[in-house]
This record gives structure tokens, sequence and C-alpha cells, in this order.
């Protein structure tokens, strides 16, 4: 049996006040799909106000709100993204799931989300 190489390379931009964490929690994602997915952490907001330079400038795959973001603040991040960039995957990762659980569970959380989502992203 040979082995496929991982879909991707995957370009990501994630919403989020403290870059460095999710910087991390991307890092450890990324890490635990490797063998199924390239996935590169493109890009950091932290501001709602930094969306549409970034997406701009990036063009990436996908777009992820922190938890940290309330729902109407998520909603207006991901309609700036999809305005920008037609076809981009976004998600909202739920309002809190940091604070209450702590960042393993954003780990958990994603890498039950994010291969979905990139099997939706057409040409690769």
């Amino acid at each position: 049996m040979t082995a496929t190489a991982p879909k991707g390379p995957f370009k990501l931009v994630t919403v989020n006040t403290a870059p460095e964490r999710a910087y991390r929690l991307i890092g450890r994602v990324a890490k635990a799909l490797e063998d199924r997915y390239t996935l590169v952490h493109a890009g950091n907001c932290e501001k709602i106000d930094e969306v549409e330079g970034k997406v701009r400038e990036i063009q990436p795959d996908l777009l992820f709100c922190a938890s940290m973001w309330s729902s109407e603040e998520a909603e207006q991040i991901q309609a700036i993204a999809k305005e920008l960039r037609p076809g981009i995957k976004t998600h909202a990762i739920p309002h809190g799931l940091q604070v209450e659980r702590g960042p393993d569970a954003i780990v958990e959380y994603l890498l039950e989300k994010v291969p979905s989502l990139l099997d939706q992203i057409d040409g690769n």
C-alpha cells in the first residue's frame, strides 16, 4: 500500500486576541493532522478591523474565530472573510470553550472539525 501525499497546503488565518496561543494551538492541530493535510497558519488578526486586510493579503482557504468572540462578533468576522474571499471556509469555535475547558479542549474540538472543512475545499 502506498502512502498518499497530504492534501494541501491550506492557508489558515485565525482571529484571536492572544496570537501566541493561536499559533501554539493551531500548531498542535497541524501536527496531529500532518499525515492527511498540510495546514499553514499564515496569519492572525487580534482585532475585527484587521480581518479585511489580512484576508486580502493572505487569501486564506480557512478562517477560524477564537472562542473569545461573541456569536455576533464571529458572524461579523466570517461575513467579512466570505465577502472578500468567496469559497473560504470559516468556523467559529464555541464562545467560552477556552475559558471553560482549556486549550486541550480547543485542540480536541478542532481535530473533530478541521478534516471535514478541509475536505470541502476545492482543488485539493
